[in-house]
């Protein structure tokens, strides 16, 4: 896939065992491994040019002032903005859409606006929204899931009536990490549009395994988190329209995002500085610049083949077994399976799992409205990534055939 290249050899955590058992690490939703050259860039950074940036003037700071500029400029190139400074820095997806709630939303929402959700936003994108609705009166709708297994997706016949005038904001995620559902992204940024409605998409599950253009999407923020995309934990980014940005308040105040301060009153920097108050993240943004070098020589496009292979591969070859509910469509998915197994609860399984060496996320996954929608108290779900082969999937389905025979005996 690609190129004949091991990519395994690549990711240094991988080369061990759990218990007796070779590690297979199928938990990539929640975060995905770090390759050497991320790991080497940020010890780099440390060991050479630790220092704060954009105010000192000796070699140190002017590296590190370097090198954490370059890395906003890749993001831009990255997802194809239009600016850098369309480029926010922060600890990850869910501080990002924080920042539109708490920023955005605070200076633009009044009574009587309404949100425009999906039934199956992760709690970083739903639970603000509902903070920021109570506190302009706004209301809330959802965009329902449809099929019993939510296996036909998004009920997109319903945007007709939901997505009216008053919806003021439609904030949704790209990839559902449960679900596997790939949303029409484009294609709801400019319906949302062409009712005047600001877009918040939320890209975590989609970032780091297949190519993302903010232009092409339409949409008017986009969040997303390094962690989840083969770079470091505690940086992530927000992406919004210039226009946009320069036109909100800051939600932190303090050193670094300010241009006067005075006795009575201050004045703000521009967009980017505005939104990164304090010392920012500065090696892990230049690990996460490592982390983009190491997708894109991989290629995007093959990440994103890969990956939806292994998906389509493990839901055919889980579909096989004996009381098994698998979620989400049969047909094209993001890369990973969430299923429930008759008589075993999630912890359980994955518990068993782990003593196969199979690791796999068991629990709501920050989807609780979806799961109860679902009628459960929780799902097990294996996630794939670049490094994940198909032998993987074979250890995993011996290992749940195990856990299925242990429950039913």
């Amino acid at each position: 896939m690609f190129a004949g290249r091991d990519v395994r050899t690549d990711f240094p955590v991988l080369h061990q065992k759990v218990g007796a058992h070779p590690l297979v690490y199928l938990d990539n939703a929640a975060t995905s491994h770090k390759p050497q050259v991320v790991i080497d860039a940020v010890s780099r950074f440390y060991e050479r040019d630790n220092s704060n940036v954009h105010r000192g003037l000796h070699a140190l700071s002017m590296r590190a002032t370097d090198g954490y500029e370059a890395a906003r400029a890749r993001v831009a190139r990255f997802i194809n903005a239009a600016s850098p400074a369309e480029i926010i820095f922060t600890r990850g997806t869910t501080e990002s859409v924080n920042l539109v709630a708490q920023s955005w939303a605070a200076a633009n929402l009044r009574r009587g606006d309404v949100i425009l959700l999906t039934e199956m936003e992760h709690h970083s994108n739903m639970v603000p929204w509902q903070v920021a609705a109570e506190r302009a009166g706004a209301t809330l709708r959802y965009v329902p899931v449809v099929g019993d297994n939510a296996e036909h997706g998004l009920d997109l016949d319903a945007l007709d009536r939901l997505l009216t005038p008053e919806v003021k904001l439609f904030a949704f995620t790209h990839i559902s990490n449960t679900l596997g559902v790939i949303t029409p992204a484009a294609e709801l940024c400019r319906r949302a549009r062409a009712v005047g409605a600001v877009t918040v998409v939320d890209a975590a599950q989609s970032i780091g395994h297949e190519p993302l253009d903010v232009q092409s999407l339409g949409c008017d923020f986009l969040a997303f988190s390094g962690h989840k995309m083969a770079g470091p934990t505690g940086i992530g980014v927000l992406y919004g329209r210039r226009a946009l940005l320069d036109a909100m308040p800051p939600w932190q105040t303090g050193g670094g995002m300010i241009s006067v301060v005075e006795f009575g009153s201050s004045r703000w920097k521009p967009s980017p500085e505005r939104f990164e108050a304090g010392t920012p993240n500065v090696a892990d943004a230049i690990g996460l610049h490592a982390a983009m070098d190491y997708l894109d020589g991989l290629g995007r496009p093959e990440i994103s083949l890969h990956d939806h292979a292994l998906a389509e591969t493990a839901y055919a070859a889980l579909a096989e077994l004996p009381g098994i509910r698998l979620l989400g469509p049969a047909g094209r998915r993001a890369g990973l399976v969430s299923f429930a197994l008759q008589d075993a609860h999630a912890h359980d399984v994955v518990t068993f799992a782990d003593q196969d060496g199979v690791a796999l996320r068991g629990g709501h996954h920050c989807n609780q409205p979806l799961m109860r929608k679902l009628g459960l108290p929780s799902s097990v779900r294996a996630s794939f990534y670049v490094y994940n082969t198909p032998q993987e999937i074979d250890v995993l389905v011996r290992s749940l055939r195990r856990i299925i025979q242990f429950f039913r005996a």
